[in-house]
This record gives structure tokens, sequence and C-alpha cells, in this order.
């Protein structure tokens, strides 16, 4: 540290220090009181009256520097630096006269009237006071410089002028004697004024900690290497339920816990839980969160924090309304809305935990339930009815779940039924002739008196043998013989059905040489921006033209693909092609491609959307990659690590079909999303179903705080389109309603168009303001 000077110091240390040279006045008082009697014995020893003179001047000075200082202590406490200044110039004033006086008493003593006792009384004097120079008067170099002048100068002088060599150099001596009585002032200087500015600093740095600590609006506690709280913030206290941060003090985490225990807010088996894993994490110096639900409601989520000397850092927050938005989230991704049971991805998400537990050996079947004739009910009936319908049919079948069976709404007016374990062909078919007399009859919905009819295919195989999209098509197979035989009734998948499988071996054939022969080609359906009604992006959607069978669809092809491993080549293809159209059109209009769950198994789809880009020249923000929620459930880990890496060549992500799978608040807020897409199953009936439209605007609502665009798919009719302009307000929609699939010609010329229907939104927007 280098040397500090008074412009250096910080005013209240000044302040401070200024204040210290008036402390013990009466020290000074009994100083010059001491000075005067030695003045005075010089006069009894030597008969000389100007010691006479010398002690009551003495005297005199020495009252004179006290009544200073005590008028000093009577007055107002100093608070500026121009106030302390001045005292401090008077205190030099008055204290340079008394050190000149006691000085000058050792110049007469060595040359006006040279006795040998007096001169020793002299010196006694000058350096009996000398040394508090350096010990009082440390903090002003100025003042030190002053003093010490005023009590050598004088004195060397009497030494220099007795003439003789010795006393001459005795003299001289008072020079080097003057800097070092100064460099020790300089010393003393700076290591206080570094132990007051550091004692300062740290005092500064513990009361912004302080406030810093508990102002956090997260509790946190810091505990010693034997688990007991030393540090504990305000926010601690409060959620702990205590007084005050001191009470948290000494007490371990399970002591705490054991308060919540002890209150009956908090079940033993959490408690145990928490400090658990809290201790094991803390003792492997891991970083760990764990959630903590009480019994009133609330849930907290502690975190651990491997912490520096031997301290460790817990810190924990109410999160009860993440948990609860997490828990609506995923109630409403896992299951239907309308009739509460699990969705199909919920079913096969619980069929695949199933299968992959207990005895592979088993038997396990599955059924899949069609309402018959339930169109006409919609189209003479209406929607409501039809929902009703669907509700009934629901409660019924929902009777029959049990342990190790399971009921889902598939989708439409289709219902799935899980058996995780089945005897033989005879028991299957007791439990569908059981659930087949509980699900006919008659229901009344709406005054309408209807019967549930129903048909139904089914299969049977061994949980080793198969999986849940193999015995799905196998069971819609079944159906669908149902169907053709005049409904009403149930099948048991059997052999002589399994033409569809070698058809499906064929066309998997048609589909590698169609890959391999680029015959497969790309269409774009337009995605519209809600507040300018024109094309804002385009999903890419590959077509498959088949030589014989016409035009296969995407739901069919694809699934082959991934079926076969190939799914990958399709990427690539739509990547090429995709970016290199849309670096045809116009700068806003940018292409989304939707990559398979099985594309982000492979490190390589990064390369294949680096190359894409960097071969079409496409600028990679007009590049957005939709993501399924398939994608996020298969690895999560290595689909996260993928797309951050992407995000790092600047492409947009978005999640697909939001709303059909396992979403959760975790994805959307630790993934790097730019973008959602509701699924079309939230808007089918959105225009009648005010429950419908409430869950369709709590999804968007949800979405919006996280920083994410929303897209509204499936949009087929103006009143859908009219009640999400008007109530819903997504950023962006896709749909029928704006056309179907279009080449990249027909895009680039569609580039520039407003969809007409946008003017009577607007006009009925004005309307309902005014």
């Amino acid at each position: 540290m280098g040397k500090t000077t008074e412009n250096h110091i910080p005013d209240d240390v000044y302040i401070q220090f200024v204040r210290s040279l008036f402390n013990s006045a009466y020290t000074v008082l009994v100083g010059a009181a001491i000075h005067a009697l030695l003045a005075f014995m010089g006069y009894w020893t030597s008969g000389y009256v100007v010691y006479v003179w010398l002690a009551v001047t003495l005297l005199a000075v020495g009252v004179w520097r006290f009544a200073g200082m005590r008028k000093f202590r009577r007055a107002t406490p100093l608070t500026t630096r121009e106030e302390a200044s001045r005292w401090e110039r008077e205190y030099i004033l008055r204290g340079t006269v008394q050190a000149f006086v006691i000085g000058l008493f050792g110049l007469v003593a060595l040359t006006v009237a040279p006795i040998e006792f007096v001169a020793i009384a002299a010196a006694c004097a000058l350096f009996g006071s000398i040394v508090t120079v350096a010990g009082r008067n440390y903090g002003s170099s100025r003042m030190v410089a002053i003093f010490s002048a005023a009590f050598l100068a004088p004195f060397a002088i009497g030494l220099v002028l007795r003439g003789d060599v010795a006393h001459v150099l005795l003299g001289l001596t008072a020079i080097p004697y003057y800097f070092i009585i100064k460099s020790t002032a300089d010393q003393i200087r700076q290591v206080l004024f570094s132990a007051v500015i550091g004692h300062k600093q740290a005092r500064q740095i513990a009361q912004r900690f302080d406030r810093a600590l508990n102002t956090m609006p997260h509790g946190l506690v810091m505990l010693d290497n034997n688990g007991r709280v030393v540090v504990a913030n305000a926010e601690a206290a409060h959620l702990m339920a205590m007084s005050s941060p001191e009470a948290v003090m000494g007490r371990t985490i399970e002591a705490l816990l054991m308060r919540g225990v002890a209150a009956g807010v908090l079940d033993m088996r959490e408690c145990r839980y928490a400090v658990s894993q809290l201790t094991r994490s803390l003792r492997e110096g891991r970083d760990r969160k764990v959630m903590v639900p009480f019994a009133d409601g609330r849930h907290f989520e502690f975190s651990t924090r491997e912490g520096r000397d031997e301290l460790s850092v817990i810190t924990f927050e109410d999160v009860t309304q993440r948990a609860q938005s997490e828990e609506k989230i995923r109630t409403m991704a896992r299951f239907d809305n309308l009739t509460g049971l699990p969705n199909r991805a919920y079913l096969h998400e619980l069929v695949s935990e199933y299968m992959a537990s207990g005895d592979r050996n088993r038997l396990c079947g599955l059924a899949v339930f069609d309402l018959d004739d339930f169109k006409s009910v919609n189209d003479t009936l209406g929607h409501p009815v039809g929902d009703g319908l669907i509700y009934a049919a629901a409660e019924r079948l929902g009777a029959f779940k049990r342990s190790g069976v399971e009921v889902s709404r598939f989708g439409g007016d289709e219902f799935m039924i899980y058996f995780d374990r089945i005897e033989d062909d005879a028991h299957m078919a007791q439990l569908l002739d059981e659930i087949f007399a509980g699900l006919q009859g008659e229901v009344d919905v709406a005054g309408h008196s209807l019967r549930i009819q129903a048909s139904a295919g089914a299969v049977l195989s061994r949980v080793e043998d198969t999986d849940v999209d193999a015995m799905t098509v196998k069971a819609d197979l079944a159906l669908y013989t149902v169907k053709e035989l005049g409904k009403n009734g149930w099948r048991l998948f059997e052999t002589t059905m399994d033409e569809a499988f070698r058809n499906k071996q064929l066309l998997k054939a048609d589909l590698r040489n169609a890959i391999g022969a680029k015959a497969l080609r790309v269409v774009y359906q337009p995605i519209v921006d809600m507040a300018s009604m024109r094309i804002a992006c385009c999903e890419a959607l590959c077509r498959w033209d088949h030589p014989d069978l016409g035009p296969i669809s995407p739901a069919i092809f694809i699934p082959l693909a991934e079926e076969m491993g190939i799914v990958s080549e399709i990427s690539a293809f739509m990547l090429s092609a995709a970016t290199k159209e849309c670096a045809k059109w116009p700068e806003p209009i940018n292409v989304a491609i939707n990559l398979s769950a099985k594309d982000f198994r492979n490190r390589d789809i990064v390369d294949k959307v680096r190359n894409a880009l960097a071969e079409s020249g496409l600028a990679s923000h007009r590049l957005e990659i939709e993501v399924t929620e398939t994608a996020l459930l298969d690895d999560k880990s290595l689909t996260r690590e993928l797309i951050e890496e992407m995000k790092t060549l600047g492409v947009r992500i978005a999640l697909d079909d939001f709303g059909t799978g396992y979403s959760s608040l975790s994805y959307l807020h630790k993934l790097p999303l730019d973008k959602i897409k509701i699924d079309r199953s939230f808007l089918i009936d959105v225009t009648q179903n005010e429950r419908s439209l409430e869950l369709l605007k709590g999804v968007v609502n949800l979405s919006r705080p996280l920083g994410l665009q929303v897209t509204v798919e499936g949009v087929e009719t103006f009143e859908q389109f009219k009640v999400l302009a008007l109530t819903v307000k997504p950023d962006l929609v896709q749909g029928f309603l704006f056309g179907s699939a279009l080449s990249a010609s027909g895009i680039e010329t569609m580039s520039t168009t407003v969809w007409p229907f946008v003017k009577d939104i607007r006009t009925e927007r004005l309307t309902s303001r005014q």
C-alpha cells in the first residue's frame, strides 16, 4: 500500500484523527507543570532569574494549550472536514508555541545560563515531550515536521553555539533524529490508517453482505463441517417459522425439518427423504435440488451448493406456484380434457412402463374401442351432444380401471384399454364380454336418449415379443375387421389379418427405392402472422407419390421410415431442399422443418443442419427446427445437448404438437426454445365448448411469460379463426383455412398476400371496443 497523505484520508477518518488530538487534555497540563518545575529548579540551583521567566512561560503556554483543548471538548462535535482542518490549525499553533518554548529552555540552559544540572533537566523536558510527537500526532506529517523542528532546532543551536567539536557534532545529530521521528510517524500513520480503513472496509463489506443476505427472495443457511447452521438470513427464518435468523443458528437441517413434522405440516417420510438427499449431496460435494411437498399444499425446493472454507450452502424457496403450474400443465398434457382419461401419448408411456417391468414371458392384452356411427350423432345433434356421449362412454369404460388395467381416450371416438396380465384367450374374451355388457345401453345426453354401441379390436401378445405400437396396429386391424363385418362386436387379432403387414413390407421396399431415386417432394403449408395476416413462415412437408398407389400419407411413410432407420435420410433431403427454396423467398418468410425423434439419437443431425445452411446460403435465423415431445422423452440429455448446439448455429427451435405428449414447464424453462406449436386437438370444439376455449387460453397464457411465440395449428374454419383472433390471440396460426400446402413457387407468389377476412376481424375488434 502506498504512502497515506492527508488529502487521501477519508473525511470520517480525518475527523476522527483530529478529534483524537484533543483527548487526554490533563496530561498536557501535567506536562506543563513538570516543565515549569524543571525550569524553576534551574533557578534554584543556579540563581539565574531567566529560569523563573522560563518556568512562568512554560506553565502559561501549557495552560493556554490546555484551555484550547477544553474549548474543543465543549464545542459542537465535528461534522465536516473544513471544521476539522480549522481545529487542527489551532492545535498546531498552540502545540508549536509550547514546543518552541521547551526547545528555548534547552537553548538557554546550554548558552545563556549554562549549568550542567539545568542542561540535563532541559534535555529531559525536551526528549520526554518529543516522544509524544510520533505517537500523538502521527496523522499529520505537517504537524510532526513543525513540532519536531520546534523542539529540536533551539536545542541543537544551543549545542552548536557551545563551540567545541563534541557539542557541535552532538547538535548536528538533531538532523537525523528529526528524520527518524518523521519516518517513525509516517510508519505509525501508515499502519494505523491501514488498520482503520481496513476495519471500515470490512465493516462496510459485512453490512453489504448482511443487506444482500437479508433481501434475498430465497432462504439461505450456511453449515459448518458439523452440519450446523452458522449463517442464516431473514427469509430462512421466515420460511422456517422462526422468530429471527439467530434462532436458526446452531441447528441442523434435520432439526429444522423435524419442526415441520412436529407441527404436522410435513410427512415423516418426506422429511427423511429430504434430509438423506441433502446430506448425501453435501457429503459428496455435489449440487442438488430437492423438492419437498408440505401437507398444507406448499412446496419447497432445497438447493445445495458446495461452499469454501469448509462451509456448505443450502438455499430454499417456496415454489408452490411453480409446482401448481407444472402440475396443471402436466395434467393438461397427459389427460384428455373432456373425459379426464389418459390421452394416447400418456397411455403409450404407461404401457411402456408396464412392459418394461415384471415377467417378460407373461401375456398382455390391448383393446381398441370405437363408438359406432358416432359421426351421425355429431352431424344430427351437434358436437356438444357428441361430447356428452363420449363422456358417458368414458365413465362406463373408466369403471373397469383397476391395478394392471389402464383406460385411455385414444382420440375422437376411440378408446383403448390395456391389460397387463392375461391368462389366455378365454380370459381375454371374458374381460371383453364384461366390458361390452357394462358399456352398451341407453344414456341420456342433454335430453336426448342415445344408445352407446361400440366395436372393438383386441390383441393378445407375449410381452417379450411385442411393443405398444405393434399391438396397436394389430388391434386396429382387428377393429377394422369388426367394422367390415357389421360393427357392434369385438374380435381378437388373427394371423389371417396379417396381410396388412405383408403390404407394409412391400411399402417399405418402395419407400427405400423412392428415397434412393429422390422421388420425394416438398410442399409448404403457410404459417400466418396474426398481426399482419401475411405469411411469416412455412412448414416444409414431405410428400410421396407412389407409382401404383398414388399419394401416400406422411402419417404412413414417416413412421415406416423411422421403423426402417432411414428417416434421417428424409430429414437430410428436407433440410437441403427447404433451405434452398427459402433462400429464394422474400426475407420476412422463414421455413420450419419437423425433425423426427430418431434424428436426435445421432449427433450427425447438427452437421446436417450446418451443411444445409452453408450450401443454400440461407441466413440461420430463417430456419426453424420443430422438435416433438417424443424426442425429449427418448433421451433428454442428448436431445437437449443437440438442441443447444443447433441454437449456437443461430437457428430457431420450436416445440411441435404441444399438448399431445408429456408437456412439462421444466422443458419450456430449461430448453432454449423460441416457440411452441399448440396441437390441433385443442381447437376441435373451441367454438362450441367454453371449457375447451379456456383450456386453449390457459396454455397460451402459460407460455407467453416464458418469452415463447405461440402458434395454433389446425385452423380450418373462419369461426375458429375468429375465436383465436378475438379471444385467444396467439402470435401465429396455421391450417387449411389459409389453403392447402403449396409448392415453393406458390409460396413465393403468395408472399405479399393479405388474407381478405382480416378486414372483418379488425372491424369486429373495433365494434367490440366501442
